[in-house]
């Protein structure tokens, strides 16, 4: 399952310069960060601009999202 947009079904944010960052920082501060299968830091990256759809919260948030979108 991935989430995006009917225009970018791959999600919009470029991994290595806008998600990725942000993850870090959000998991620094004791949050969450996941592209809606996997948390973002754990994903490869082969292309330099390859995106990827970004949920960003509190890890209570980020689960409570997971198991509503997965159910």
């Amino acid at each position: 399952f991935v989430i995006g947009t009917a225009e970018k079904p791959g999600g919009k944010l470029r991994m290595l310069y806008e998600a990725a960052p942000l993850a870090e920082i959000a998991e620094q501060a004791g949050g969450s960060a996941t592209n809606g299968i996997a948390p973002i830091l754990d994903l490869p990256t082969d292309r330099l601009h390859a995106r990827t759809p970004l949920i960003l919260g509190s890890r209570e948030e980020v689960a409570l999202f997971q198991r509503l979108v997965n159910t």
